[in-house]
């Protein structure tokens, strides 16, 4: 079992940035896919940005030229750096790690391909 602890959330207006990280412990095998995911509420969770091991990321379109998913793999550690920020960004995100199933760490159906989970950092966008 991994276990996941982010931090480096808090409160911004538009526009400004935050970064999010994610500490893993665990065999290094259960890590072959990490990613961000949030939940805003009243809506159904969504992927965000996700990376594998070898550095291949995948980044939802609401996230793509604005956030940058990053791996430090002595660290077992990802980051979140995201700038630009809206409203609509406000949500808690969650730390996910699973195996690497894929060439690509998947966004969707989360609770498919990811077995480990952090407790969330909440993330609030004021306009």
């Amino acid at each position: 079992q991994v276990q996941l602890v982010e931090s480096g959330g808090g409160s911004v207006e538009a526009g400004g940035s935050l970064r999010l990280s994610c500490a893993a412990s665990g065999p290094p095998d259960s890590t072959g896919c990490m990613g961000w995911f949030r939940q805003a509420p009243g809506k159904p969770r969504e992927g965000v940005a996700t990376i594998t091991t070898g550095g291949r990321t995948n980044y939802a379109d609401s996230a793509k030229a604005r956030f940058t998913i990053s791996l430090d793999n002595a660290k077992q550690t990802i980051y979140l750096q995201m700038n630009s920020l809206k409203p609509e960004d406000t949500a808690m995100y969650y730390c996910a790690a699973g195996p690497l199933y894929f060439s690509l760490c998947p966004l969707n159906t989360p609770d498919t391909w990811y077995s480990d989970w952090g407790q969330g950092t909440q993330v609030t966008v004021s306009s």
